[in-house]
């Protein structure tokens, strides 16, 4: 009879790969350098220089930190200045500027966008993926994963790797590993669908996952069974290299060794030797034989165990069955989940803290945000998850659907997808029943993000470059893209707004006043939006046509009413105008008589008469609104006035702002150079920072200072014990204009209004983060002079971050200069 104590050795704990950056492996080729490496035959991994802007310069970083770590897979890493050095191809062809390519046995292997290597994990990871193409296969439906086990049986095991997004570190976990072992396994990568539901697993709390399909069985392992699946394992441990590594030893382990000394006296194995069935992938089982005469374990104990860690120490216990062990063995997990180590805990803490680092590196605050929330799984039932499969069903289902194209990897769109849904939701609670909210895994469905439709099923918009991207698709018109502020206030209004037509066809008096007075629709009064109408003598003449493409460009931003015939004419008459004419009635005129404006020959003229007359004469600065002013590319006659604390305080501040407007009025067209406006501190108190980073101190209130001119940095400050008043101000700037007034100091390299938008620097990532500049390039010119209201306040703001407040100094225009697009259509946004 055999006694037995059974020994666990755990001699892997979960971690991340890390490595120290050694930039030294970076190469600059000279082009005959390049050819010589390239016809040698070695793989090469090189960038073609022409021009280094901020998003190239975070990329070179990045390349120099995976030269040597490419380098161990026998991959040369480098980059050719095509300003002094000229290879064929790749240095006449300034659209490769964004590619990054792949060589291997002197051809050309890959162009990789820098978009999709932007930082070391995503360039180790898709270079390796590049060239194991033939040892790691990439599967999406059950029926092909069945396929390949089949293909495998009796001849190899399967190690099956769930990453939910290329580029990761978990990607390159699994091509890492499969280099090493890519001869001996069959290597399969899955980004979720339906394998996933196959495997049990629930995609949105299952950040990433692996599992070794038994496919070449063993007799002393299991038998064959009637089952055509592969019996699978799963890995239990965060995917790592490491951890992988560990992993795989531990299944090329033999189910059970026998051994004949003390479990005290038995040493760490150097290679894994052991499990039973329920413990594969967690322990090493020895079985002791107590009758040797080198066992000295007392025989009240029938278990012995040592856990992963430096101490070599053995415990004793008394167990009665396995679950017993198993339960021994899911307790020390949570213990070293909870960092009951000391040592374990201090890894983590540094571990933490380079994540933390590195996100907080991502997109400021927002990176951080969702880092910190990594652990809460979004409730997705309030939205429809459209794929390939059922997009067109889906969205020919509703007169309305709004659509998010994110990837979850994006900081900023996994920010946006909370506050997605929780329009969603609002929606759901509301009296709005035409509206369906969607959303595309971009990172799982490339075809339907990339637009890439069949012949019967036309995809309805062009494809998804910029992440996070939200459309509004309607049954029988063109797609609307919304510009808006990430936020779930301003994507609610913009989606309201959007159920009105554009231009609404009014046909009665009921139905004008019902149109300005926002009783259209129960959801439009709290929003307050601003509103256009158009008046014609018929549906028939040319100006019809130009003010309907204006209302188009204008939906979800803007509310647009058609009138014609004879309640056109009954409406001049109130008005005093002539047909055909266009009224604006922006939301921040208390009054209601409107502005009249003459319909303009094509719909880009008349957008920037609409914008402009939207604008106040003299606005309120806030976070919100600050760049679609800068955008204008005016200079800043801005007023600071503090906060009141009575009411003799806010008419003091109300007849400033009135001293402003006069000032626009009597200058006329000599201060049409200068936007008077003005800054609450009480309402945005970051204008404090700002008026201090202007002058080197706070000077006393009110204050008004003229900034941000086209000609130069300098800042001048109005005389501080000299009234404000319209008529002096008029002669300030006209010294300031002479060159007879001194500039009280300079603007600090653009940092000024940074305090506004937030303390930190928002550089993005990689250009594939470069969504600020992504819009600015691809905005029609009809947001040029938008409304001061929140979605275009914000995409503005988006344009002039970018153009005029964060970078320096750029070689492309300035957003204001840009002409008009004369190409304009519904997708050229995208």
């Amino acid at each position: 009879m055999w006694m037995f104590a059974a020994v666990f050795l755990l001699w892997v704990r979960s971690g991340g790969c890390t490595e120290m950056a050694n930039t030294s492996e970076l190469m600059d080729y000279a082009a005959t350098d390049f050819y010589e490496k390239l016809y040698s035959g070695k793989t090469m991994f090189i960038y073609f220089e022409y021009k280094v802007t901020p998003t190239i310069s975070l990329f070179l970083v990045e390349l120099e930190k995976s030269a040597d770590i490419l380098l161990d897979y026998g991959i040369l890493v480098g980059k050719v200045n095509c300003n002094k050095e000229l290879v064929h191809t790749y240095c006449t062809d300034e659209k490769l500027l964004h590619t990054v390519f792949l060589f291997r046995g002197g051809k050309e292997l890959l162009g990789l966008d820098l978009d999709t290597v932007f930082d070391v994990n995503s360039i180790v990871s898709e270079a390796l993926f590049a060239i194991l193409r033939e040892e790691v296969k990439y599967v999406h439906t059950d029926s092909d994963l069945l396929a390949m086990e089949k293909a495998a049986r009796g001849k190899k095991d399967i190690v099956l790797g769930y990453v939910p997004s290329l580029g990761t570190q978990e990607h390159r976990s699994m091509m890492e590993t499969a280099y090493v072992y890519g001869s001996k396994y069959q290597f399969i990568l899955i980004t979720g669908g339906p394998v996933l539901q196959q495997l049990g697993v629930n995609e949105s709390s299952h950040p990433s996952g692996v599992w070794f399909l038994h496919c070449r069985v063993h007799s002393a392992f299991m038998t064959l069974t009637i089952s055509e699946r592969c019996p699978l394992t799963p890995m239990r441990k965060p995917l790592s290299t490491l951890s992988l590594h560990s992993f795989l030893q531990l299944m090329e382990a033999p189910l059970v060794s026998e051994v004949y000394d003390d479990p005290s006296m038995i040493q760490p194995p150097n290679s894994h030797t052991s499990r039973p069935p329920r413990l594969r992938g967690l322990a090493l089982l020895l079985l002791v034989h107590r009758q040797s005469p080198a066992v000295k374990t007392p025989s009240e104990y029938n278990v012995a165990y040592r856990l992963p860690e430096k101490s070599l120490e053995v415990k004793y216990l008394t167990l009665n069955n396995l679950d017993e062990v198993l339960e021994l063995f899911a307790n020390h997990e949570k213990e070293e989940e909870g960092g009951n180590d000391e040592e374990e805990d201090n890894e983590e803490e540094l571990e933490d803290e380079e994540e933390d680092s590195l996100f907080g590196k991502l997109d400021d605050e927002i990176a951080a945000s969702v880092y910190e929330n990594r652990g809460n799984t979004l409730d997705l039932d309030s939205i429809t998850q459209l794929t390939s499969d059922n997009f067109h069903t889906a969205v020919s289902q509703s007169r309305l659907t709004v659509v998010l194209f994110y990837l979850k990897w994006d900081a900023v769109s996994m920010a946006f997808l909370s506050s997605f849904i929780e329009v969603a939701e609002t929606l759901a609670d509301s009296e709005i029943d035409d509206v369906q909210m969607g959303a595309v895994d971009c990172g799982e469905w490339t075809d339907l993000c990339a637009a890439q439709a069949g012949a019967t099923l036309p995809i309805p918009f062009q494809p998804i470059t910029v992440f996070p991207t939200v459309l509004v698709l309607f049954s029988k018109e063109s797609a609307q893209h919304y510009r808006g502020m990430l936020g779930s206030e301003a994507l609610h209004r913009f989606i309201v707004l959007c159920l009105s037509a554009s231009p609404a066809l009014l046909f009665t008096q009921e139905e004008v006043t019902s149109f300005l007075q926002d009783t259209t629709h129960p959801e439009l009064a709290r929003h307050k939006p601003d509103k256009v109408l158009g008046l014609f003598e018929t549906q028939s003449e040319p100006g019809v046509s130009v003010f309907t493409e204006a209302a188009k460009l204008l939906r979800g931003e803007v509310l647009t009413g058609l009138l014609t015939d004879g309640l056109a004419q009954e409406w001049t008459a109130d008005c005093t105008v002539d047909l055909p004419v266009v009224l604006v009635f922006p939301s921040w005129r208390t009054r209601t008589r409107p502005t009249t404006l003459p319909v303009s020959s094509s719909p880009e003229e008349l957008l920037t008469h609409i914008n402009t007359a939207l604008h106040p004469l003299v606005p309120e600065l806030t976070v919100e609104n600050l760049p679609s002013f800068l955008s204008l590319g005016k200079a800043l006659l801005l007023l600071f006035v503090g906060e009141e604390e009575d009411e003799i305080g806010q008419r003091q501040n109300q007849a400033l702002v009135e001293e402003m407007r006069q000032v626009a009025e009597m200058g006329g067209f000599k201060t049409e150079q200068y936007l008077p406006c003005w800054i609450h501190l009480g309402h945005t108190p970051a204008g404090m920072s700002v008026l201090g980073s202007y002058l080197g101190s706070m000077p006393p209130l009110p204050a008004l200072v003229l900034t941000h001119l086209p000609s130069g940095d300098e800042i001048y400050q109005y005389p501080t014990n000299t009234p404000i008043v319209a008529l002096s101000v008029l002669q300030w700037l006209q010294k300031i204009e002479d060159g007879s007034e001194s500039p009280a100091g300079m603007e600090k390299v653009v940092l000024n209004w940074k305090e506004m938008l937030g303390k930190d620097s928002w550089p993005p990532a990689a250009d594939f983060y470069d969504f600020l500049k992504i819009i600015d390039l691809q905005e029609p010119s009809s947001a040029q002079q938008q409304t001061p209201t929140e979605e275009e306040m914000m995409d503005e703001e988006e344009v002039n971050v970018e153009d005029g407040v964060v970078v320096e100094e750029t070689t492309e225009p300035a957003f204001s200069s840009r002409p008009p697009d004369t190409n304009l259509n519904t997708h050229s946004e995208l």
